[in-house]
């Protein structure tokens, strides 16, 4: 089961973050599904990692985010950009 949270446009550009957390119970881990590409993203997911006393991890690299994690971030939107134009246009 899935519940999505929405973070208010006014304190971040993140429109919404979708909670995963499986079909376990006790719950085992909660994947943040992040719809929407501002910037400041990462203290959001660090606000709500701190908030379930975990860390986030990459998972493009399956490492702990840090908090200077910004590059990450930015390389995947690039890449993501990249996937979605591509698509567009009928392409690989």
């Amino acid at each position: 089961m899935e519940e999505g949270v929405t973070v208010p446009q006014g304190e971040s550009g993140v429109e919404v973050i979708e909670l995963g957390i499986g079909e376990h119970d006790p719950v085992e881990s909660v994947m943040l599904h992040v719809r929407g590409g501002e910037n400041d993203v990462l203290p959001v997911i660090f606000r709500i990692s701190r908030a379930l006393g975990c860390r986030p991890v990459d998972c493009s690299n399956g490492e702990l985010l840090a908090d200077d994690a910004q590059a990450s971030w930015n390389a995947f939107q690039s890449f993501r950009d990249r996937t979605i134009a591509s698509g567009a246009l009928g392409g690989p």
